[in-house]
């Protein structure tokens, strides 16, 4: 007797990865359940909470957050154990983090799935780039990636496009704003490399979003609809024949005498628990939360790898007075990116690094230090008026290697209103990192120079940017791997894992692309398979 079950497959988390996820299985015809622990909020809420709150400088006060789907805003969720703090900035709604992102999507190169090979430090990837590229252009594609097709993204190859692609953007890059020109004049003829930003913050309507308006509002919330979050894939999922269910919080994992997963049970905001089965699962909460799911409900945690390899982009920032106003927070957020040290041999030693020319709007940063500082009146004025128009901010990735101390786990002395724990977070930035650090502050120095700018502002302190990679790491072996080159569990064959945290080698881009492009990837596995 055939065994009935309320779907083909069961998808856990609404964000980029788990609704790109749905959508291609629903597409194929497969009965998918999308599930997700926060509400289904419409963009004019999250507008309108913005426009009413008096935090504007906290990307995450427009969002909910909910005593039984709590986010990092909420005080005592995430407790910090190392020597770094890590405070993502971690969403809980239909569409997830990507609500509130820069919109940077970049592709890995070649040499970033072989580090270890190359370079003998880190783990190499289970796939090449070649294996992902046809999935990098269907990703690009599914979420609508405007970049440049004609640019070196590796900073090795000048004249020449790399890495190599199948197709081209789907959208052409727009054109660059007067400060990433300066950038490109001053820097490119003394052997730096600076390129075009590729992203989802798009110049041309593209699938029913409106051309970018330069609202240079994307870390918050964009208010017309331009930058790609999750829920337009959900949206898309559900149009296709997915079921979404929000405010259902998965908490139970339940595995057969075949280490198959038999089900899951989810709470819903008052605490109803109900249960679902399916021939196939997908995970694809924030990296942080499906590997705490995992750990408590001892799921494909064989390895003992699961919350493991925590990686994140940590980098350090720098201010400076150009000598002519430039008009940062004009146009998108991001543009120019300095891409002179992302590969070579120096990465046996120490960590690549990415810089980013900041085009957020200045101001408020501007006013709150000369305030510190003690002006007041005419002088506060002249010196917003003044910095307003001339400050260049730029902000840097660095490379963590994945060690398995830095991790993440349930912190049961922490309870949400459902009762279910906290997450515990232990990071140390290794000195792999640091000597990383220490070699950008150098090559700021000569960007400066090149500029003929002031440095008012060199940040040494490491600061977050939620890349948050390894936690449930993906390899060749089940003895030090969670999942394996198609984002199938070791443990269990009908469980998968569509997130950034399978990433197992970091690089110095920004993940999201690449966690898509691996989770349509595990989509027509899963379909061929059901």
């Amino acid at each position: 007797m055939a065994i009935e079950y309320d779907a083909d497959v069961i998808v856990v988390g609404s964000g980029a990865c788990g609704s790109n996820v749905a959508n291609e299985l629903a597409k194929q015809g497969k009965s998918v359940i999308l599930l997700e622990a926060g509400p289904n909020t419409p963009r004019w809420k999250i507008l309108e909470n913005f426009r009413n709150s008096g935090r504007h400088y906290d990307r995450n006060n427009a969002y909910p957050n909910n005593p039984w789907a709590p986010t990092s805003n909420q005080p005592g969720y995430i407790k910090n154990i190392g020597n770094f703090r890590e405070q993502p900035g971690m969403l809980k709604l239909v569409g997830g983090t990507t609500w509130h992102w820069g919109g940077a999507t970049w592709r890995y190169i070649p040499n970033d799935f072989k580090i270890k090979s190359l370079y003998g430090v880190g783990r190499d990837w289970p796939i090449s780039y070649d294996d992902l590229e046809p999935y990098y252009c269907r990703a690009e594609y599914a979420i609508g990636v405007a970049g440049s097709d004609s640019e070196d993204q590796s900073g090795k190859n000048p004249g020449q496009a790399y890495p190599h692609r199948s197709q081209p953007y789907p959208v052409n890059a727009e054109e660059d704003v007067y400060n990433s020109t300066l950038l490109k004049k001053a820097l490119i003829p003394h052997g730096h490399s600076v390129v075009h930003e590729p992203t989802v913050r798009i110049h041309k309507p593209y699938e029913g979003r409106p051309a970018c308006q330069g609202n240079n509002n994307c870390d918050q919330v964009c208010p017309i609809g331009t930058l790609y979050n999750g829920s337009i894939s959900a949206d898309q999922a559900v149009r296709n024949g997915a079921k979404l269910i929000s405010e259902a919080v998965v908490h139970k994992i339940t595995k057969g005498e075949d280490k198959k997963i038999r089900s899951i049970s989810y709470l819903t905001s008052t605490g109803q628990e109900h249960t679902l089965t399916a021939k196939y699962f997908v995970l694809a909460a924030h990296s942080f939360e499906t590997a705490k799911l995992m750990l408590m409900n001892d799921i494909g945690n064989s390895s003992d790898m699961v919350g493991r390899n925590l990686m994140d982009h940590v980098g350090i920032s720098m201010s400076l007075l150009a000598p002519e106003p430039v008009w940062s927070g004009r146009g998108p957020v991001q543009q120019a990116t300095i891409m002179t040290s992302r590969d070579g041999a120096f990465r046996s030693d120490f960590s690549a690094n990415k810089h980013t020319l900041g085009n957020n709007n200045p101001q408020i940063d501007i006013a709150n230090r000369a305030i510190s500082e003690g002006l007041m009146g005419k002088a506060l004025d002249e010196r917003i008026l003044d910095w307003s128009a001339r400050i260049m901010n730029f902000y840097s990735f660095l490379e963590p290697l994945p060690e398995p101390t830095n991790r993440v786990e349930p912190n049961s002395d922490w309870k949400d209103s459902l009762g279910l724990p906290g997450l515990k977070v232990t990071f140390n930035a290794s000195d792999y990192v640091k000597r990383g650090a220490d070699h950008i502050a150098k090559e700021y120095k000569d960007i400066a120079q090149l500029l003929n700018g002031e440095i008012i502002t060199l940040n040494e302190e490491l600061e977050n940017h939620d890349h948050l990679m390894g936690t449930m790491i993906m390899g060749k072996d089940a003895s030090d791997s969670v999942v394996n080159h198609e984002g199938r569990c070791f443990d269990h064959d009908n469980l998968f894992i569509a997130s950034v945290g399978v990433i197992p080698a970091a690089g110095v881009v920004n993940p999201t692309l690449t966690a898509i492009a691996l989770a349509i990837r595990s989509a027509d596995i899963i379909a061929k398979e059901v």
